[in-house]
């Protein structure tokens, strides 16, 4: 397991090595010792998630309030997508700051923390994008901040103009979600 930091607190990529022969491949995508020593990060799997889109599909930016907060080991099994996180932890010294990266293959995954609002951008057609996540679903807490808030300057690199759920286009803007906490 390799872990790879980025700009932002607890955020890291983690790139597994996978072994193959003329049968295909074979890796272990999650050992929660083998992170545990890496990166002294616990992290329990609650949940599991499966996503598939197409290409042009924009979902997200979404969180969870606590006390159902979420921690998310995500990635592709199939696709490309545009990943991207924004730290929403007002204790953070990367505090509203984003990153985005490219998810393309199956041994790169990205550990979203808590506190850090998520989405992707389906890059191919069957895309299939999974969560590993450490708290339960729960409705009642699920948040999320629109996508396009001009106050984040996230550039997507979008191919066209994205398809995004209702529910998405509807999502408050940055400085809603700021002074909510």
């Amino acid at each position: 397991m390799k872990v790879i930091p980025t700009p932002l607190r607890d955020c890291v990529l983690i790139e597994v090595a996978a072994k193959g022969d003329d049968r295909g491949f074979f890796m272990e995508s999650f050992n929660q010792k083998r992170l545990f020593d890496a990166t002294g990060i616990t992290f329990e799997i609650k949940q599991v998630n499966f996503a598939g889109s197409g290409r042009n599909v924009l979902r997200g930016l979404h969180y969870q309030d606590a006390p159902y907060s979420q921690a998310k080991l995500v990635g592709v099994t199939r696709g490309k997508v545009m990943d991207v996180v924004v730290d929403i932890r007002k204790d953070s010294p990367t505090y509203l700051q984003h990153f985005k990266t490219i998810l393309d293959r199956p041994n790169l995954l990205l550990l979203v923390p808590k506190g850090f609002a998520h989405g992707y951008y389906s890059l191919e057609d069957d895309t299939f994008f999974y969560y590993f996540v450490d708290a339960f679903y729960s409705p009642d807490h699920e948040k999320g901040i629109l996508y396009n808030d001009a106050s984040l300057a996230i550039d997507w690199e979008l191919l066209d103009k994205p398809i995004v759920s209702e529910k998405d286009l509807n999502q408050p803007n940055l400085a809603h979600v700021v002074n909510h906490f």
